[in-house]
C-alpha cells in the first residue's frame, strides 16, 4: 500500500515538462548523468520499481531487444523509480539486465513522462523526439512493440 500511495503522489504532483530526453538522472555509482548521452539512437526509456510484477516480465524482453540491435543504432534505459537503491540491486540480482539502467529515485523524471501505469516505456527517435509509449508490458505485444523499434531504426 506505501509503494501504491508514493507512486499516486509522484503521479499526482502533475508533469513539469514534456517527456523528453533533457533529464538528469543517476547511473549505478549515483552520478548525475543526462538522457542526452543517448541522442543520435533509436532511444527506449522504461520506468520500472522493483515491486512490479510486469518489470520482471519486460526485462528479459528488453535484453533481447538491446542484443538484437544495438548495433542498428539502439539504446535501452530503464529508469527505477524506488526510493531505496537497495530494492532496485536485488531487483537486478534476480532479473539481470544488459541494458543501461539509470535511477530517479525522487521521481521528478517520472513526473514529467506523466506516468499512468508501471512499467512505461518511451520511444524516442534519433532526433531526441517522442514518437510512441505504451502502459504496462504485454507479452502478447511484444511482436507489435519490436516492430515498432525496427521502424524507427530504419528511418
Amino acid at each position: 500500500m506505501k509503494k501504491l500511495l508514493l507512486l499516486l503522489s509522484l503521479l499526482s504532483l502533475g508533469a513539469q515538462a514534456a517527456p523528453s530526453l533533457e533529464h538528469q538522472v543517476f547511473d549505478a555509482n549515483n552520478q548525475s548523468v543526462s538522457l542526452t548521452e543517448f541522442k543520435g539512437k533509436v532511444v527506449y526509456v522504461d520506468f520500472w520499481a522493483s515491486w512490479c510484477g510486469p518489470c520482471r516480465k519486460s526485462f528479459p524482453w528488453m535484453n533481447a531487444m538491446a542484443q538484437k540491435y544495438r548495433e542498428q543504432g539502439l539504446a535501452v534505459v530503464a529508469i527505477n523509480l524506488d526510493t531505496d537503491k537497495a530494492l532496485a540491486d536485488e531487483f537486478l540480482k534476480q532479473v539481470p539486465a544488459t541494458f543501461t539502467v539509470r535511477f530517479n529515485p525522487e521521481g521528478d523524471v517520472a513526473r514529467s513522462f506523466d506516468l499512468l501505469g508501471m512499467p512505461s516505456s518511451f520511444m524516442f527517435n534519433r532526433q531526441g523526439e517522442l514518437v510512441k509509449s505504451h502502459v504496462g508490458f504485454y507479452q502478447d505485444n511484444a511482436a507489435d512493440y519490436e516492430q515498432e523499434l525496427v521502424n524507427l531504426l530504419k528511418e
